[in-house]
């Protein structure tokens, strides 16, 4: 009877420990990775470079470069902690580190992509990204929209930057309400090189607000509805 309880007792424990690990697993394969992602609610952080985000990256990804770790602080304040997060590198070094950072600091649920980007295109999966130079602004060509409108607010942003998506709705709602007081114009911060430099940004979002063709506002990092449109009304 004793040898019957201890065996029955030692399935259920082997039972319970698979139950466990299958529960938390957070390694994912190609094929795992790529069904996971195709759920409702989940964010997907590149962690690469920008340059390699760049050659090439998975549909919907925002960059947070962890080798650059404030910058990688500094974009992951802008995901939500309580939601799934998935993340991949090149070969999966550079994730396992960023999800353990992420995890201890609350981030409840970080999912990688086990061998990363590598993995993703031995499976022949899809990638999305720059396949032929990508033609830059020119200043002549940004000088020219800054005096198209009385009033112009800049957009300095990128769509792989985790506080540019933020904004997005803030800038739709801005442009809903004061239609016909500004026009917003947008530079891309990830490709346009020479505006970039010209302005000094070194960090996304930026918004410039330009009077006349001069500038008269501007606001480096996130901001919200009221602060904008009460700018735009003054100037």
């Amino acid at each position: 009877m004793k040898k019957s309880f201890r065996i029955i007792t030692s399935a259920f424990y082997t039972l319970f420990l698979f139950s466990c690990t299958a529960q938390t697993k957070t390694s994912l394969s190609a094929d795992e990775f790529e069904k996971a992602i195709t759920k409702d609610a989940v964010q997907i952080l590149d962690v690469r470079t920008p340059a390699e985000y760049a050659s090439g990256h998975i549909k919907n990804t925002l960059l947070a470069n962890w080798s650059d770790k404030k910058e990688f602080e500094r974009r992951i304040n802008f995901v939500d902690k309580n939601k799934p997060v998935y993340v991949y590198c090149l070969a999966g070094g550079r994730s396992a580190a960023a999800a353990a950072k992420m995890r201890d600091i609350g981030f409840t649920n970080v999912y990688e992509l086990k061998g990363g980007i590598n993995a993703w295109k031995a499976g022949n999966k899809n990638l999305e990204g720059v396949t032929a130079a990508t033609k830059q602004m020119t200043i002549e060509e940004f000088n020219a929209a800054i005096i198209s409108s009385k009033t112009v607010l800049v957009d300095f942003g990128a769509e792989w930057c985790p506080p540019c998506k933020t904004m997005e709705p803030v800038l739709q709602s801005l442009q809903k309400n004061n239609a016909d007081k500004f026009l917003l114009f947008k530079v891309d911060g990830g490709n346009d090189e020479a505006i970039l430099r010209e302005y000094k940004v070194t960090a996304l979002p930026v918004f410039i607000i330009f009077k006349d063709g001069k500038q008269v506002w501007r606001k480096d990092g996130v901001a919200d509805e009221k602060e904008i449109a009460a700018q735009l009304q003054v100037y």
